[in-house]
């Protein structure tokens, strides 16, 4: 059974005024478990909204979302939060800035379990937050009671990558998360990513505008283009492929229009 299963959705913004935009034209997705899954396309290609409404920030307007065999369409945003895992592309969101390290994985631990008046972290926590820290190699499994609005961008977003993690979601949304950090922080941030969703054989769908991290990273890429997939390639044939390869690619999707979207893609 697939984990994520995407049945012809539609989402339109403003339908019937002169902003309308047709954001997701009809898109079809399977994920099987373990599958990581990176998502190229320009600006406007439907990348975000297809993670939107995967995690129900809006409801799409026709098709189906499931997950692991539930039908999620209609659940609202926190009734998803069992379900899935989300990266940010700001470091600062995904977790609070005047809550310690420790106490913001304790929120994350309890996702979507009943609040009560417990709230102190356990022995047992805390050794689990120091063992899935100390995957990070950054030393802040000796920094739990660190506010976390005194880390760097790097490392905040190291800890949130590990808050999304810590209770194995169904399915990991990365949505640019390493677009705002330095190239080299953003290269140690992909490659933590790449050790954490490949060590925990957790199902992930991230977001680039990067070719060669989209290419470099997975098992699986797709490009997007006006709201639709217009193509989707797997295994060997994924290792296989060369920057020139996607920018042939989104030449021939986009009918000799893409030199605006050029400029929003890295190689």
């Amino acid at each position: 059974m697939a984990v994520l299963e995407i049945k012809n959705i539609h989402k339109t913004f403003n339908p019937g005024t002169i902003n309308e935009k047709v954001a997701l034209n009809g898109i079809n997705l399977e994920l099987e478990e373990g599958d990581f899954c990176t998502i190229i396309g320009g600006n406007g290609a439907g990348k975000s909204t297809t993670l939107n409404a995967i995690s129900g920030t809006w409801m799409v307007d026709e098709g189906q979302i499931i997950i692991d065999g539930s039908d999620i369409t209609k659940l609202p945003e926190h009734l998803r939060a069992p379900y899935l895992g989300r990266v940010f592309q700001d470091p600062r969101i995904g977790t609070a800035s005047t809550m310690s390290i420790e106490e913001n994985m304790a929120i994350a631990k309890r996702r979507g379990e009943k609040r009560g008046l417990r709230w102190g972290v356990t022995k047992a926590e805390r050794e689990e937050f120091r063992e899935r820290l100390s995957e990070l190699g950054l030393g802040l499994e000796d920094r739990l009671s660190t506010k976390v609005g005194l880390l760097s961008g790097g490392q905040r977003q190291s800890v949130t990558l590990i808050m999304a993690t810590l209770k194995k979601p169904k399915l990991l949304l990365l949505d640019e998360h390493t677009a705002a950090l330095d190239p080299k922080t953003a290269a140690t941030i992909l490659s933590m990513t790449d050790r954490i969703v490949s060590g925990h054989g957790i199902t992930s769908l991230m977001v680039t505008h990067n070719m060669k991290d989209a290419i470099n990273y997975g098992n699986r890429l797709i490009m997007m283009y006006e709201g639709r997939i217009v193509y989707d390639v797997r295994g060997e044939e994924k290792k296989a492929l060369h920057v020139s390869d996607l920018l042939a690619k989104f030449d021939e999707v986009s009918g000799g229009t893409f030199a605006n979207d050029r400029m929003m893609l890295a190689k």
